[in-house]
């Protein structure tokens, strides 16, 4: 939860992350409000455990409607498979103890290993099938026959918690999922502005990449965003394509500006119109007000812009200027005129949706990638650290170790597939900590005043700070597990006594086992960043590689979906990583030049007007860049690939000056630039 909320106010100013805005008030009324129904209903249908109920409502509370809906399912789907599989492994090897925690240790283990393959909130739903058996099952340990009933009553309370959630999220001052797709797509164009601009006027570095991150980051957004916005409204399924087409589209524009801004050519007589027309527009278009009201005038003027780039023949100001060099960047300039232009119209499409026929060809599902090195690593940690502490547990027969075992069990897994597990893990901590002098509190003052009224007026002073904390991605991890764990410690019920032996020793038992989980990911198996780094930077250049050899060309779609995914997936292991990983970021952007560069070379094989001598010459400069890609080291001398590509292009631009010929020529040259600038990127095992 702490990452997509992280991703979805990313780039907020400081000034806003630090007051409370007027959607931040709503979020947080709205969330305690919700909180005190669900509760409210608990002690109607006499529930056993009604805090669980509205614990459920902070747990799944979210911005977005579309969100609280997704999570909330993927809850519900969760607690289900926990509940049946707490039945069927107590019902099995109740009788023998340490057989149970066994079983229980490898349950959580392989939903670990599930939850580190999936996404959020897919990724929440496995990890919580896994310690929700462990949940329901240790209560029942030594009396089996009370699973059934464990399991029926955590299911209701959790059912209750999601309805009130859901219904409140969707009802009361909504904030949709839709209109956050279409206004982050609206920041976006205009950063990517802000980006060529800068790029188009040699800006800051470090500004310029920091705007590469946010971009990034935000197409994955676009994605989440998509899938919870069809739980909203089915209706908005006939804007998925657009959405899906348009984070290709902005990536294309990305990498296209970055190779224009890295291989600049002032002085080419060619070049300076194009170039002037296209630092005039972005310069407009990042500081005009509410430019993006009407895209039409925008749409022209690049749609001209990258018609006359492609149809501009090279002016000759000097006998030895280099005529490829110059189709080449003139193709960059029409490529991110074109990319900007078909963002803006999916900003169109998505602000006026149009009916799609059941017979127009779906477009393939987003692709992911899975890091099943890191998924292994995460289970084989988990289902480890749980049964280590299920045996101190049955070894020292203390009875307030099952509540360490329970926490082992969530903390190992809800944070193992986390950039940075043991900074989750420690933020979760510290809300708990936190929650502990307030619910003690409580303890005391709710069994001198009864009633569900004194209870209303004790909590909601101290849950809307907690939810206000929760609106803000600088607090949301702290503020989330103190609202969950204050709730947890409170343990509200229409008869509450205070009892200050059990409350400490519960207490105690949970903060030792969140600490017990974080050593845990310090000591076993730590994750290295690079690791992970290495293993996505190996996936693209396979990507890479196979579509130079692959026999059917891809799907252009197919690839930006996968080029991106693969971004995203290191974008929060460089964040770990600092400065040091701006050249894995520059790289990961250049791959995607290179890929698109390689299926327009695939389609020229395939176009009947080039001749077949071209056609074998990209063969086979396709086999020699798949063979440097999937074989040579870093620190290895590159091979001739660079070489051959210039060679190619000069002598296909030296034979005929027809377009498609000119066009190969150029794909070839920047395929040959990109990989120049990024050697250490597009070799095996870079630092």
């Amino acid at each position: 939860m702490t990452w997509t909320r992280l991703k979805d106010l990313a780039g907020t100013p400081l000034s806003e992350l630090t007051q409370p805005t007027r959607s931040d008030w709503i979020f947080a009324l709205r969330t305690v409000s919700a909180g005190l129904i669900a509760l409210l209903a608990a002690y109607a249908l006499k529930l056993d455990h009604p805090q669980w109920a509205m614990m459920t409502v902070f747990i799944v509370a979210q911005p977005v409607a579309g969100m609280v809906l997704a999570k909330g399912f993927y809850r519900l789907l969760g607690t289900l498979a926990g509940g049946l599989a707490a039945i069927g492994i107590t019902s099995l090897f109740g009788t023998n103890p340490w057989l149970l925690v066994t079983v229980l240790a490898l349950w959580i283990g392989v939903s670990t290993l599930v939850s580190s393959l999936l996404r959020n909130p897919e990724a929440y739903g496995a990890a919580l099938a896994g310690y929700t058996a462990m949940i329901i099952s240790l209560p029942a340990f030594g009396q089996a026959h009370l699973v059934v009933d464990l399991a029926v009553a955590r299911c209701a309370e959790i059912v209750l918690g999601i309805v009130c959630a859901g219904v409140t999220s969707r009802l009361i001052l909504p904030k949709l999922a839709a209109d956050a797709i279409i206004s982050r797509l609206k920041r976006s164009i205009l950063d990517l502005a802000d980006y060529a601009s800068g790029a188009f006027s040699d800006g800051d570095p470090a500004g310029l990449a920091a705007l590469q991150r946010k971009l990034i980051t935000d197409a994955q957004t676009l994605a989440e965003m998509r899938t919870y916005a069809r739980l909203e409204a089915p209706s908005f399924a006939t804007r998925a394509h657009p959405v899906r087409r348009t984070i290709g589209q902005l990536l294309w524009a990305l990498s296209a500006a970055r190779a224009l801004h890295t291989h600049v050519a002032p002085e080419n007589a060619t070049l300076i119109p194009v170039r002037s027309e296209l630092k005039a527009i972005v310069g407009e278009l990042a500081t005009t007000r509410d430019a993006l009201d009407d895209t039409g005038p925008w749409v022209a003027r690049l749609e001209a812009i990258a018609i006359r780039a492609r149809e501009m023949a090279p002016v000759a100001t000097d006998p030895g200027e280099d005529k490829v060099g110059t189709i080449t960047r003139l193709t960059i300039a029409a490529d991110f005129a074109e990319a900007l232009k078909q963002v803006m119209r999916g900003l169109d499409a998505l602000r006026s949706p149009v009916s799609r026929t059941s017979r127009e060809r779906q477009q393939p599902a987003l692709v992911v990638h899975r890091d099943y090195h890191a998924a292994w690593r995460n289970a084989v940690r988990a289902a480890l650290a749980t049964l280590l502490v299920a045996a101190f547990w049955l070894t020292t027969k203390w009875s307030e170790a099952a509540g360490t075992v329970i926490l082992v069990a969530v903390v190992s897994s809800l944070f193992a597939a986390r950039p940075d597990p043991v900074q989750s893990a420690w933020g979760f901590f510290t809300g708990t900590l936190l929650a502990l002098p307030f619910a003690f509190l409580g303890q005391i003052a709710m069994p001198a005043l009864p009633g569900f009224g004194w209870f209303t007026l004790f909590v909601v002073p101290i849950l809307v700070p907690a939810a206000l904390g929760m609106a803000n991605p600088r607090h949301v991890g702290v503020a989330t597990a103190f609202a969950i764990n204050f709730l947890a410690f409170l343990s509200p019920h229409q008869m509450m006594t205070y009892d200050p032996g059990p409350f400490f020793a519960g207490s105690a038992s949970i903060l030792v086992g969140i600490l017990i989980a974080i050593g845990v990911f310090i000591v076993v198996l730590p994750a290295n960043p690079w690791a992970t780094v290495e293993r996505i930077s190996k996936a693209m250049r396979e990507d890479l590689a196979r579509l130079c050899l692959h026999e059917r060309v891809p799907r252009r779609s197919a690839f930006e979906s996968l080029a991106y995914d693969r971004m995203n997936q290191l974008m929060p292991q460089l964040q770990q990583t600092g400065r040091k990983g701006d050249p894995i970021l520059g790289g990961s952007i250049a791959a995607v030049t290179v890929g698109l560069e390689v299926l327009r070379l695939r389609q020229a094989q395939l176009n009947s007007t080039v001749p077949r001598e071209t056609v074998e010459s990209i063969g086979n400069f396709l086999r020699g860049l798949a063979r440097e890609l999937l074989f040579r080291r870093h620190g290895e001398p590159q091979t001739s690939t660079i070489a051959v590509a210039r060679e190619y292009a000069a002598s296909i631009a030296g034979r005929s000056d027809r377009p498609e010929m000119l066009q190969v020529a150029a794909s070839l040259r920047i395929i040959a630039a990109a990989m120049q600038d990024y050697p250490d990127f597009f070799a095996k095992g870079h630092p």
